[in-house]
């Protein structure tokens, strides 16, 4: 199916069954993101087009591929999942098979993928508690005869999540905005140089050394 061309044409790029996605699908894309349940009106305003316009690009996108399904996002935290760990997997080679037929028995995973490096893939879940973490590795994915060897990394803060990227996004907020304040210098002390994000964890022994120093 192809797409009207309509306003908002500019650098296509063919997609799916042959949908030439444009600035225009893009921007409809854009609202799609903020909020999925945009009324076929609201959309047309917020992308400048007309409503059968807007309604026509919409089912285009959804038949094309471009749009697989509508979900809603939840707030895990409240339930009930405060807990999220990254398990990285190696996995024996001739065992794939097992090892993605196991997966899939598991619905606590979230997310699972094929990586490159040290590990064969990455598994996330969301869990109650450390201990239900602890449980699932060592219960079951040790148990799993395709799993060689696990390394459990427990995550502190989610920063950002989006429920997608797309094209249109490149370059945007590269450049600093007219106005803004520049960056805060790293203040002196013992923090100094490390990257940003990164902890540095003293001993107390250390620590005590350091204050008599300062005194």
């Amino acid at each position: 199916m192809s797409s009207n061309t309509g306003s908002g044409g500019g650098a296509a790029g063919r997609i799916g069954i042959g949908l030439e996605l444009d600035a225009t699908h893009l921007k409809i894309l854009e609202v799609l993101r903020e909020n999925g349940r945009v009324s076929v009106s609201a959309l047309a305003e917020r992308v400048g087009i007309s409503r059968a316009n807007a309604y026509t690009r919409f089912e285009a996108l959804r038949a094309d591929g471009v749009i697989r399904r509508f979900t809603a996002e939840i707030d895990h935290q409240r339930a009930g999942l405060g807990i999220v760990a990254l398990i990285f997997v190696t996995v024996r080679q001739q065992m794939w098979r097992q090892f993605r037929a196991q997966l899939a028995q598991m619905p606590e995973v979230e997310y699972c993928a094929i990586t490159t490096g040290q590990h064969d893939a990455m598994i996330q879940v969301r869990m109650a508690d450390v201990a239900e973490v602890h449980a699932m590795v060592t219960e079951r994915l040790a148990n799993i005869p395709a799993v060689k060897a696990t390394e459990t990394v427990f995550i502190l803060d989610e920063v950002l999540r989006r429920p997608y990227v797309l094209p249109s996004d490149r370059g945007r907020g590269a450049a600093r905005r007219p106005g803004a304040a520049p960056a805060p210098e790293p203040e002196q002390g013992h923090g100094q140089g490390l990257p940003l994000g990164k902890m540095r964890f003293v001993g107390a022994a250390e620590g005590r050394a350091a204050l008599r120093d300062e005194s």
